[in-house]
């Protein structure tokens, strides 16, 4: 069975999530399919089939939230250390040829979130940056073409 490397704050995040589906979600969904059954005639009933297509997704996202926390191998940050980007690490790059500074944490698939500063460790930016050095340039592909960074800062928190 596949582990999936994840940081303990994105696990307790997917857990309130989860915690949310089941105890919110699932019962108000339920109440709604049950307030649409009263209305009569199911088969146009368009309340029951959106109420209906919702309890779907809802159970499909609770199952791959139950999966995905079960096989969750969770990695505590804060103990590590060094210059050398891994998982978990907090990286900060210059630009090389904007001098624009950017910085991201590497994390699991499933915490990934660009625009909160979180890349998922199969990106191509983290895939590039996993192994190198503070100090390093490092050159990255991305859907604007070539880039270069060089490591300014790396850290773990």
């Amino acid at each position: 069975m596949e582990k999936f490397p994840m940081t303990a704050g994105g696990h307790a995040a997917l857990e309130v999530e989860l915690k949310h589906r089941q105890q919110v979600e699932r019962p108000r969904i339920i109440e709604a399919i049950s307030e649409a059954r009263a209305h009569g005639d199911l088969s146009e009933n368009a309340e029951y089939h959106a109420a209906k297509e919702q309890q779907a997704l809802n159970e499909g996202r609770i199952a791959e939230l139950e999966d995905k926390l079960s096989r969750a191998e969770i990695i505590d940050v804060a103990k590590l250390t060094g210059d050398v980007v891994k998982f978990g690490a907090t990286v900060t790059l210059i630009d090389e040829d904007t001098e624009e500074e950017r910085v991201w944490q590497i994390v699991g698939d499933m915490e990934a979130d660009a625009k909160a500063g979180r890349i998922s460790i199969s990106s191509p930016m983290a895939r590039a940056l996993i192994g190198k050095k503070l100090g390093t340039s490092v050159e990255v592909v991305t859907p604007k073409g070539a880039r270069s960074y060089e490591i300014a800062k790396v850290r773990f928190a």
